[in-house]
């Protein structure tokens, strides 16, 4: 089962959105990208609100156990 983390190796400001990008196997860019047109269409504050929620809630990939933290899509 895949879970939602942050990377820190890859962060520009909490590694949400590259966390979300590396679950997805897509371009963190892409995610970035699209958080700020949601933020523009939801007049910024949800989106800002849950980004703080998600940045603290949300375990680090190193945090995370080996076995949690490897797909087991085989």
């Amino acid at each position: 089962m895949k879970r939602l983390y942050r990377v820190e190796s890859e962060k520009k400001i909490a590694g949400i959105c590259a966390g979300i990008g590396d679950m997805y196997d897509i371009d963190p860019n892409l995610v970035r990208v699209a958080l700020v047109f949601l933020g523009v269409a939801t007049l910024i504050w949800p989106v800002v609100v849950a980004y703080i929620a998600g940045w603290v809630l949300l375990p680090e990939k190193g945090e995370l156990g080996q076995d949690e933290s490897t797909n087991s899509d085989e």
